[in-house]
Formats: structure tokens, C-alpha cells, sequence
């Protein structure tokens, strides 16, 4: 049996789960996927993703700092309509016209320093997803989101490369002096935001 690692030490949320998706596409034949983390808490989160595919995943304590995840890519795990050439396919769920809001430039209530995290690593995740948002939409404090020397700019850019429509509000921008620091996407109007959400099929807003 073919085995493949990847090395998640030290890494945060969501790069473990992503380099463990990534590495499972790119895996060409049936095998073992050993992933190594370093605390609990993404141990549970390769866990649970793998369970949610299907896939057969255990878990060791190497020592004090690293875990190792074995993740079993086997036949029973092939899709019915695969190639019956022995090689084993992933399939992920869809979903269709998802537009995304962010109305801040953190992510949820409390420490600040943690909402910034938790965003940066947001917009991260959603370069990697399988069907990708149709529009990202940014207003108030969102706006800040995608001006120059924003953390989460590359992600964004690499979303709109990925042909995401980026929409930011022109009224916030304004609002904070931010208008010539604008450095993705478009500048746009409430009109357009509530069109654009009313005719939405899904909305999230972290």
C-alpha cells in the first residue's frame, strides 16, 4: 500500500484540514494518508473532516507535541461511477449561489487579536473550498478588508483571480478615508448590495 505525508506541525486552523484535502485529491492511487499535527484540537478537526468523506482515520500520540493521523483512501471509498481503473476519486458537496458578507474586519465577538485571526484564516478557507462563493461583499468595518496592508489581501485577490466578484461598499470606504487604499475589487452601492442579497440563494456572514 502507497503511503503519503504531510506535515501540519505548527500550523494553524484551517491549514492542517486543507493541506489534508489537498493531499487526498492530489493522492492518484488507493493508500494511506499520514498526517502529523501538533495539539487536540486538529487532531479532531483532520478527524472530522476525513469522517465526513468517508474515509476510515485513527489517530497516535508520537510524543508530548506531535499526533499522527492515519487516513485509509481504499476501494470501498470509490465512487460508483469512478473509472474501473483502480484508482480511487474524492467527491465534496456543492452548493450553489452563496454570497458571502463581511461587515467587519474580525471575525465574531471578544478579543479583537483573535477575531483578526479568525478572519484572515476565513477568507483563507474559502480560497480552498470546492465551490467557491459567487460574490464576496464588504461593508463597514469589512471595507478595511481590502485596502492596502490588509493581512487577508492575497487571499482576496487570489478569490477574485478565482473570478469571486469582490464588492465593497463606497460609502464605508469614505466613511474611514480609505478610498485611495482600496486595492481589490469594486467599489459599489447599497442598491447593488441589497439587489445582489435579496437575489441571493444563500448568505454567510461570519
Amino acid at each position: 500500500m502507497r503511503k503519503k505525508q504531510i506535515n501540519a506541525v505548527g500550523l494553524t486552523c484551517p491549514q492542517p484540514v486543507i493541506q489534508t484535502k489537498n493531499a487526498l485529491e492530489s493522492m492518484e492511487n488507493c493508500g494511506l494518508l499520514e498526517v502529523l499535527v501538533d495539539n487536540d484540537i486538529a487532531v479532531k478537526n483532520v478527524m472530522k473532516f476525513a469522517n465526513s468523506r468517508n474515509l476510515k482515520a485513527s489517530c497516535q500520540k508520537q510524543n508530548e507535541h506531535q499526533y499522527s493521523i492515519q487516513i485509509l483512501v481504499s476501494e470501498k471509498e470509490k465512487p460508483q461511477d469512478s473509472a474501473a481503473n483502480g484508482e480511487c476519486a474524492i467527491t465534496y458537496e456543492n452548493s450553489l449561489n452563496n454570497i458571502v458578507v463581511l461587515s467587519s474586519s474580525k471575525m465574531g465577538e471578544g478579543d479583537s487579536e483573535l477575531g483578526n485571526v479568525l478572519m484572515k484564516g476565513f477568507i483563507f478557507a474559502l480560497t480552498q473550498l470546492e465551490k467557491l462563493p459567487e460574490t464576496v461583499i464588504m461593508y463597514n468595518g469589512g471595507a478595511k478588508l481590502a485596502i492596502e496592508n490588509s493581512p487577508c489581501l492575497e487571499d482576496l485577490k487570489t478569490l477574485e483571480k478565482l473570478n469571486v466578484e469582490i464588492l465593497i461598499c463606497g460609502t464605508c470606504l469614505k466613511h474611514y478615508g480609505i478610498e485611495d487604499s482600496l486595492a481589490v475589487g469594486n467599489v459599489t452601492n447599497m442598491y447593488t448590495i441589497a439587489e445582489k442579497m435579496m437575489n441571493a440563494g444563500s448568505i454567510i456572514k461570519p
